[in-house]
C-alpha cells in the first residue's frame, strides 16, 4: 500500500493506492505544517483518522508533499516522525511545490510553478530539477497573495473601518470580529496562518465589488512582482498554479497576467489527483 500525501497548514489529503494505482481509501486530517507543529501533534493528527491509524503498518512507501518542508531540517523532523508512525514503510518527504510540478507539468517541460492556498510559493522547474530564488520566511513576512494575507489585510480594513458599510454587516454576520476572540485564535492557538485563511472566502464571495477587487489585484500584482518575475524567463514559460486561491480567482489571475504578458498555464485547486498518475507511471 502505498500512501500520497498532499499537506497545506489547513488541511492533509491523503490517498492510498496499490501498486496499479486502485485507490484503497481517501482521507483528510488537519495540515501538517513541521514549522508550526511540533512532533507530538503531528502524531495526534494521525491518529485522529481511523483509515490511518489502522494501516500503519501495511503502508510500504509514504510520499508526503507539504507546506513548510522547504529545509532540511523540517524533513529531517517530519521524516523521523512518519517512520517511526509507518514502521514498514519507506518514507519521502518533500516540500509541496513538487506535489505541484507533478501534478501540473508534463513531464521534462519547463514551467514556473506556483501555489497559493492558505501559503504560497513559486519554483522554476527546468524539466528535472527546482530552483528557488525566493526563501520563504513565512506567513508573517511573506506569503504574498495567499488567503492568509488576503485575511489579514480584511481584517485590518474591517477595524480601521475602511470596509464599505455593506460589507462590514456581512463581514460581522460571517465571523466573529470579537477582539478577544480574534487574538486567542492568532495568538494562544495553533494555526494562526489557517485561520487567518478563512477570511478569504469572504474575499472570493464578494470578488465582484471595487473593495475586493482593489485587494485581489494588489495581492496578485505583488506575486508577480516579488515572485513570479524573480526568473528571467518568466514570459517565455507557462506559470502554472495549484490552491484555492489561484483556483477560484482564475479569472483575476488572467487579467494580471495578460497586463505583465505572461502565460496562464494549468490552475488545479488540489495536485492529490495528478500525483495518482505520476506515482502510478514512475512505479
Amino acid at each position: 500500500m502505498k500512501l500520497i500525501v498532499d499537506s497545506g497548514s489547513t488541511k492533509a489529503d491523503w490517498i492510498a493506492i496499490d501498486d496499479k494505482g486502485k485507490v484503497l481509501f481517501t482521507t483528510q486530517t488537519l495540515g501538517l505544517n513541521p514549522e508550526i507543529l511540533n512532533e507530538k501533534e503531528i502524531v495526534d493528527r494521525l491518529n485522529d483518522r481511523f483509515d490511518i491509524l489502522q494501516n500503519k503498518n501495511a503502508a510500504t512507501h509514504l510520499f508526503f508533499y507539504g507546506a513548510g518542508c522547504g529545509t532540511a531540517r523540517m524533513i529531517q523532523l517530519l521524516t523521523q516522525a512518519f517512520q517511526e508512525y509507518f514502521p514498514n514503510a519507506i518514507v519521502s518527504v518533500q516540500e509541496d511545490t513538487y506535489a505541484a510540478v507533478y501534478a501540473t507539468t508534463p513531464k521534462g517541460e519547463e514551467a514556473i510553478v506556483s501555489i497559493l492556498g492558505t501559503g504560497s510559493n513559486c519554483s522554476f522547474f527546468d524539466g528535472k530539477k527546482l530552483h528557488q530564488k525566493v526563501q520563504s520566511l513565512g506567513y508573517i513576512i511573506m506569503d504574498d497573495c495567499s488567503g492568509n494575507v488576503f485575511g489579514k489585510e480584511l481584517i485590518r480594513k474591517y477595524y480601521f473601518n475602511k470596509m464599505p458599510k455593506e460589507l462590514a454587516v456581512e463581514f460581522e454576520k460571517d465571523y466573529n470580529v470579537d477582539p478577544d476572540f480574534i487574538k486567542n485564535k492568532l495568538y494562544k492557538e495553533p494555526n494562526p496562518n489557517a485561520y487567518l485563511a478563512t477570511f478569504a472566502k469572504f474575499l472570493i464571495k464578494h470578488k465582484e465589488s471595487e473593495f475586493c477587487k482593489k485587494i485581489i489585484y494588489k495581492g496578485m500584482k505583488s506575486f508577480v512582482k516579488n515572485y513570479i518575475k524573480q526568473y528571467e524567463n518568466h514570459q517565455e514559460v507557462p506559470v502554472h498554479f495549484v490552491g484555492s486561491i489561484a483556483f477560484y480567482l482564475k479569472d483575476e489571475l488572467q487579467v494580471v497576467f495578460d497586463k505583465y504578458e505572461l502565460k496562464l498555464g494549468n490552475v488545479l485547486r488540489r495536485p492529490i489527483d495528478g500525483l495518482i498518475a505520476y506515482h502510478v507511471a514512475n512505479n
